[in-house]
């Protein structure tokens, strides 16, 4: 998320909020006429949506796997490893407490059968435009991935430009169309959700699996540093008071990218040197996304559990694994990360559009702790990467600079990479 998305990600959360209240308000009195408007509104948006959601992935994933297959070799990969271990990691732990809480802490809750569209419960839209997307989401996955590692096989950079000028489209797309018009889409979800009597189980369930997610982001940054300071012989508490000020800065901007600079001088207060700093921090920033992962975990099984949706643990484990690939390509815009994972709770959870909404309007209400848990994360990687580094940091740039690529997100130059880091 770029250093300049900061007013952007303040107002599309007082939108999403607005749009929850006035949806459920409305719910209450709106006359069918009106309410078909807003349905007929949300078909159209859905459609457009599914139709984006492949191409979403193919432009973001492709670029995404093929800079991280070039540049400073066994350095790159061990950082990409960790951090993917880490984000695997987060899922695992909120699936795992989900699944042992969920029985009697969401038991109470009236369930219902499914989250009933405006159409289900006798709401039609005024008329229906069908798009077909180019190709399904996993046909989207297996291209992104071949195309992705094909790129750091073969010499030249052709394709790979091609893929990140996609990147650059796909990304003013979500900018421009599908951002500004999200708390409208939730609105009409909510307004649906109200006029067909689900509102109270749905508002009461994840205002407690808010709370779950907001203890559960502390305990994952208490095991985070309780491993790090055990592998470098550090006072764990130590290490993470000195990230405290990284954690408010992302707490108060939603930005990864706009605390970036903060990160920095949090990790080298560790006693991270400068080079690794430079070199973990903004790698970090775009594929350590461990809280990100924690709260779409913790809030698809919600979803699934109050609508009686069948769990299957190795289902379940390789979305998560997939969640931990995507997320790498999530792009810098607010609610990025769960717009990355729309094509994955799909694809591979059955999700239907209002799951979806559900989980988009419930990730961005929270979003800004998820950063701060991505970004305290990062200091635990670097240092731990400090003491697998040590001194051998040939290959590492010692200076760090900042700039911003042709869509405006802060991009990361020197030979910790060929191409531009990104951030989300």
């Amino acid at each position: 998320m770029g250093m300049t998305k900061k007013p952007l990600t303040s107002h599309l959360l007082v939108r999403v909020l607005i749009g929850i209240a006035l949806g459920v308000v409305c719910g209450l009195f709106f006359p069918e006429e009106l309410a078909r408007v807003f349905v007929t509104f949300n078909g159209l948006f859905s459609a457009f949506l599914g139709f984006l959601i492949p191409l979403l992935i193919l432009g973001l994933v492709t670029p995404a796997i093929a800079d991280l297959g070039r540049g400073a070799g066994k350095w790159l990969g061990l950082t990409a490893a960790l951090a993917y271990g880490s984000t695997v990691f987060a899922g695992l732990v909120a699936y795992l407490v989900a699944r042992g809480t969920y029985p009697w802490l969401l038991g109470g809750q009236r369930s219902v059968e499914a989250l009933a569209s405006p159409e289900e419960s006798g709401l039609s839209s005024y008329f229906v435009l069908e798009i077909d997307p180019v190709f399904g989401v996993m046909t989207a996955l297996v291209l992104a991935f071949c195309l992705g590692v094909g790129i750091t096989l073969i010499p030249g950079d052709t394709l790979h430009r091609s893929m990140d000028d996609l990147r650059r489209i796909i990304m003013r797309i979500v900018e421009l169309v599908i951002i500004p018009l999200l708390p409208v889409y939730i609105f009409g979800m909510f307004l649906g959700l109200t006029m067909n009597g689900q509102i109270l189980t749905v508002v009461t369930t994840f205002l407690t699996v808010t709370v779950l997610a907001l203890v559960l982001t502390v305990t994952l940054l208490l095991l985070q540093y309780t491993v790090a300071g055990l592998y470098t012989r550090r006072n764990p508490f130590v290490l993470l008071k000195n990230m405290l000020p990284a954690y408010a800065t992302a707490l108060g901007t939603s930005s990864s990218a706009a605390t970036i600079p903060v990160t920095l001088r949090c990790v080298q207060a560790n006693g991270v040197s400068r080079p690794v700093a430079g070199f973990v921090v903004p790698l970090a920033a775009t594929i350590h996304l461990s809280g990100s992962t924690l709260k779409i975990v913790l809030f698809s099984l919600a979803i699934m559990t109050i609508t009686g949706m069948p769990v299957d643990d190795l289902t379940y484990l390789g979305f998560i694994l997939m969640l931990g690939v995507t997320m790498v390509a999530a792009p810098g815009v607010p609610g990025g990360a769960i717009m990355a994972a729309v094509g994955v709770l799909q694809g591979m959870l059955g999700f239907d559009e209002t799951a979806v909404a559900l989980m988009i309007a419930t990730y961005i209400a929270i979003d800004s702790f998820g950063t701060a848990t991505n970004v305290t994360g990062d200091g635990a990687l670097a240092t731990i990467m400090q003491k697998l580094i040590g001194t051998r940091v040939e290959g590492l740039e010692p200076e760090l600079v900042i700039t911003s690529d042709d869509d405006g997100a802060p991009s990361a130059t020197g030979t910790a990479g060929e191409g531009p880091l990104r951030r989300s």
